[in-house]
């Protein structure tokens, strides 16, 4: 990243830069589903040294899918982890569930997790966990 580009614009050039990759016009529910297409070809031939840039490409694509198709913004939750707040109540990790998909397989589709994003959304606030004092 160079030395005057903010985080929030190395994250969103990153994810310019895999859109014009993968030739996509949008940052839609479209758009994800060719990211996950993408991953099942990519996933038997990246090697290890390759995954963690990997992971961190992509997340900031399918981070930035989250942005634009539900009004998301790029975060840091109080961990330091980021990812993508959506209306001030859900808190997602793209850069987790392109992993999880590139580990796992399609059972973890990353376009699984984002069509799952407006039932999400429309159920409100998650619920508390007991664990959480």
């Amino acid at each position: 990243m160079p030395a005057d580009e903010s985080p929030l614009a190395a994250l969103q050039s990153a994810a310019e830069a895999v859109r014009h990759q993968l030739r996509l016009n949008a940052y839609d529910e479209a758009a994800v589903q060719r990211l996950a297409e993408f991953i099942e070809v990519q996933r038997p031939i990246i090697k290890d040294e390759e995954r963690e840039g990997v992971i961190k490409t992509l997340g900031c694509f399918l981070g930035q899918c989250l942005v634009q198709t539900y009004g998301g913004t790029w975060a840091q939750n109080p961990q330091g982890v980021t990812g993508v707040g959506l209306h001030d109540v859900h808190f997602f990790n793209p850069f987790y569930r392109v992993g999880e998909q590139l580990a796992k397989g399609s059972e973890h589709s990353v376009a699984t997790f984002f069509a799952s994003i407006s039932e999400r959304l429309a159920a409100g606030q998650p619920a508390r966990k007991n664990w959480i004092q």
